[in-house]
């Protein structure tokens, strides 16, 4: 629902969470609160339950999103007919920048829990770039993190092996066992999420998680990780284990 379509008190309540929402985003944490106003009244909220998807590859775009609860990931399908997610967003970040320069979304989004996203319409955010320049270059740093991520998911894919990209993938979870010292963390997304973003099946994620436990290179209690050996982890990551 638009924030516009509501009486004056909730729109004045509305319009005042919005902006604290996209004030959260490092995206806007430095604009005037007017600025933020301008954007947050053109702006559209929308609830997604786990596994819904919030848009699909080739769809027309209105805008980017910014998440106020909840996780969002992105995804394509593989030639194989298999959906594949390759970045996950979290509150408060914002994703799907790419659309101001383009009409359609490159690829899909689904929530992987319960979400809210906030919709920025593209027209009054274009408004602001032309006043803002600032703006368009933490817009454009935002898109090449983007980018970096997808080319590294592209050549993890087609060359390493599972048990160096699960390996890395631990590492940055943690400073402490980037560091190579023990490490207690929760996985930030569920494990056939992670699989997803890993290129590998939820069967081959899960035998993996099993040789590290067996060579007590890890700990797995639920969703708790605890990692034992982080020297042995960064060789795992270095593909010299």
């Amino acid at each position: 629902m638009s924030i516009n379509a509501v009486s004056p008190s909730l729109h004045d309540h509305r319009l005042a969470a919005l902006v604290s929402s996209l004030r959260a985003c490092p995206l806007f944490d430095a604009l005037p609160h007017a600025d933020l106003e301008t954007i947050a009244e053109g702006c559209q909220m929308r609830s997604l339950q786990k596994g819904e998807i919030l848009f699909h590859e080739g769809e027309p775009a209105e805008g980017f999103y910014v998440i106020q609860l909840g996780q969002i990931g992105i995804f394509f399908i593989t030639p194989e007919g298999r959906e594949q997610i390759f970045s996950v967003f979290r509150a408060p970040e914002s994703f799907a920048e790419v659309v101001m320069a383009m009409r359609h979304f490159p690829a899909g989004a689904k929530a992987l829990e319960y979400s809210r996203v906030i919709l920025v319409r593209r027209a009054p955010f274009r408004e602001l770039l032309g006043r803002k320049p600032e703006l368009a270059l933490q817009m454009l740093a935002s898109m090449s993190m983007h980018l970096k991520e997808l080319l590294r998911l592209l050549q993890d894919s087609r060359g390493r092996q599972i048990e160096a990209r699960l390996a890395e993938w631990l590492l940055q979870q943690s400073p402490a066992a980037a560091a190579g010292c023990p490490a207690v963390f929760e996985l930030p997304v569920a494990k056939k999420v992670l699989a997803s973003q890993l290129g590998v099946t939820s069967e081959t994620l899960s035998r993996t998680f099993a040789r590290f436990r067996e060579e007590k290179v890890i700990q797995v209690t639920g969703a708790t990780i605890g990692v034992l050996n982080g020297a042995r982890l960064r060789a795992y990551a270095a593909g010299t284990a």
